[in-house]
């Protein structure tokens, strides 16, 4: 049969080579209970040839006690040999997930907006899935299948040599004949598997927005939406199931023509006594016996069809690259950062710039309010310092030396965000504070849990830093998340801080506290503030605004306010969060 063997392979080989050892013993007990299979009938010749031609009691005693024993033991070596196939495949698919997710997060943000986090949850999980159940079903059922048909057609060719030909000749022509209706359900199996993603999709995007959708009055768009994903899914479904059902017809009739061989043909030679009863009832059971391996890959064949698709898909996510490559591993300067763009371009579309020939300079301990209306491009350029993106033209520099010239992880560690949306992880408060990195002590954590004023909260915590926290920070207000994404920059220590808005929406008193708890943080440190209110920008040393993608304004705030004809005087005047909204 047509198994994707090499690309199998190629998806799973690294991750079932640390198994080597399993991975052989496997193949003996595979061999073991095929062996076993093979000989025991041989058994049950010489106890019926024995019993019809009287011989002795004792012979046919010792010959039932070795028929039983055998049947014991190969159920046992079968039973080992799945277990250990189901561990290996498990062990092997979990790497490849831990692989392919790991994969997916050091792809740029680009292949991110254009797929939805619940097809990748489909693709890493559901996909790799299947692949775990072939990986068990191809060792214990196809290959293991294979070899027993070899090994009956030699044992058939042993006891005559044209029931062996005919044989032979029948498995070939019956697994051309699988092999050729295989592949006919491939393409509704691949184009099921996608509407299965979609859906997922589909349903992860809409749940998460179940407030917006059901305050606009949504929900029976949403439904339809539901409906015509769900009718998408059957269509292919019905498509896929009835091209199954001409497989297993066709299987079942091959079942059927070899049944009628093995009855004429042990009819035949007992009647001209070239076989004794025994035989015939040998070549029989190895007639049946033969029919199942066909009947076996006649049933694989709808996971062969869903592997097919799998791994073409799954070879597809794993060979995406990245465009965001990792630097070779300059070192960045330790304390306050330098932070320069020198005549950067940037677009999400080629031809589309969204940044243009953005060109400036902030010093380290400096703080740079960037002001401009929703779309000037001020979330883009704080993108391309964490090298989310890369420019098309020019050079960013941190510290002086070039974003592109550091690893990724060195880059960012040295640069933080805050923003209003905190990402709370579903573990204990030290993990959610120190990003599970256990190199930070206790001591550390308490010390700036009390520096932000968080000590009443953390003394009101039911277990301290072991207190788990809720996904979505449902079990935290909207002051304490922020405190908390505060804590975190804190605990990294980084030379520049990007501050998007990070106190608003709050109450005043907890404003003052996010406020004290800023300008901690910034002490010795460079900040870029994306400002959208008035009082953001006040401690700003410089001030920049954006327009359409560039610079129309820079220079230090001070002077700016107090230049009647800048237009940050004239946003001052009129109000900062009326013009900048």
């Amino acid at each position: 049969m047509n198994i994707p063997l090499r690309r199998y392979w190629d998806l799973l080989a690294t991750h079932v080579k640390p198994q080597r050892g399993r991975f052989i013993l496997l193949t003996v007990l595979l061999l073991g209970s095929i062996g076993l299979q093979v000989v025991n009938p041989q058994i049950m010749r010489y106890f019926i040839d024995n019993a019809t031609s009287g011989g002795p009691s004792q012979g046919l005693a010792l010959a039932a006690i070795a028929f039983i024993g055998l049947a014991i033991f190969q159920q046992v070596v079968g039973v080992s040999a799945t277990y250990l196939g189901e561990t290996v495949a498990w062990n092997a698919t979990n790497a490849l997930r831990a692989e392919l997710a790991q994969h997916c997060l050091n792809l740029d943000m680009s292949f991110h907006n254009d797929r939805s986090p619940g097809e990748l949850i489909e693709r890493i999980d559901g996909d790799v899935a299947e692949l775990s159940n072939f990986f068990s079903q191809l060792v214990i059922r196809v290959i293991g299948n294979i070899v027993l048909m070899v090994g009956v057609l030699i044992a058939l060719a042993l006891q005559d040599w044209r029931v062996g030909l005919v044989y032979a000749v029948f498995a070939i022509v019956a697994l051309v004949i699988l092999n050729r209706v295989r592949g006919i359900a491939i393409p509704h199996t691949k184009a099921l598997r996608a509407a299965i993603a979609d859906l997922t999709g589909f349903l992860e995007e809409r749940l998460a927005g179940t407030e917006d959708i059901r305050s606009s009055g949504a929900v029976d768009f949403i439904m339809l939406g539901l409906y015509k994903l769900q009718h998408r899914i059957l269509g292919h479904q019905k498509k896929a199931w009835m091209m199954n059902l001409y497989v297993g017809f066709t299987g079942s009739t091959l079942l059927v023509v070899g049944n009628i061989i093995a009855i004429i043909a042990g009819f035949a030679l007992f009647n001209t006594g070239l076989i004794t009863i025994g035989t015939a009832y040998l070549l029989i059971y190895y007639i049946n016996l033969l029919g199942r391996p066909i009947r076996e890959l006649t049933q694989q064949t709808e996971n062969i069809q869903n592997i097919g698709a799998v791994t073409e898909r799954l070879a597809e996510l794993r060979k995406i690259a990245t465009r965001t490559l990792d630097g070779p591993g300059a070192d960045i300067p330790a304390g306050a950062l330098e932070l320069g763009f020198d005549e950067v371009t940037f677009g999400y579309v080629s031809g589309e710039p969204v940044l243009k020939q953005i060109t400036f300079d902030l010093q380290p301990g400096q703080i740079m309010g960037l002001l401009g209306r929703t779309g000037s491009g001020k979330t883009s350029l704080a993108r391309l310092i964490f090298r989310l993106y890369d420019p098309a033209e020019g050079r960013i520099a941190l510290g002086g030396v070039n974003v592109r010239e550091p690893t990724l992880k060195a880059l960012r560690q040295r640069v933080a965000l805050v923003t209003q949306d905190v990402q709370l992880f579903q573990a204990s408060v030290r993990d959610n504070l120190t990003f599970f990195n256990n190199q930070i002590s206790d001591e550390r954590v308490l010390r700036v849990i009390d520096e932000l004023e968080l000590s009443d909260w953390y003394r009101a915590l039911p277990n301290g830093l072991d207190t788990r926290l809720e996904t979505g920070g449902r079990s935290l207000s909207a002051g304490e998340g922020q405190l908390l994404a505060l804590a975190r920059v804190f605990l990294r220590d980084p030379g520049l801080v990007i501050l998007d808005e990070a106190s608003s929406r709050l109450d005043p008193a907890t404003e003052q506290r996010i406020e004290r708890a800023i300008g901690r943080l910034l002490r010795g440190r460079t900040a870029l503030i994306i400002a959208h209110r008035l009082g953001t920008v006040e401690r700003a040393d410089s001030i920049m605004i954006l327009e359409d993608g560039r610079v129309i304004e820079a220079g230090p705030r001070l002077a700016l306010a107090n230049a009647p004809d800048s237009r940050f005087a004239q946003l001052l005047s009129t109000g900062l969060e009326g013009v900048l909204a």
